[in-house]
């Protein structure tokens, strides 16, 4: 699977996983709610600095974010 599919998939898994909605992690990590969704769709790949700001705002290590196999352990 593509790193961007990875990403994809465990931003939206540990998103959900912490009952947060995409307006609170924009918010947190200061994106929009667009480019959120875009990120969980898939359709864009954020760079290593907006990866960080993603990973505080869920508060996990960025490598939650990276790995593959990692859907749903988001820690609460």
């Amino acid at each position: 699977m593509a790193l961007g599919q990875i990403v994809a998939e465990n931003l939206r898994a540990v998103r959900t996983s912490k009952k947060l909605s995409q307006e609170a992690v924009a918010v947190k990590a200061h994106l929009s709610v667009s480019y959120i969704s875009m990120l969980e769709r898939g359709e864009r790949t954020p760079p290593l600095d907006t990866l960080e700001a993603l990973a505080k705002a869920l508060a996990v290590p960025a490598l939650e974010l990276l790995q593959e196999g990692r859907k749903g352990r988001g820690r609460p």
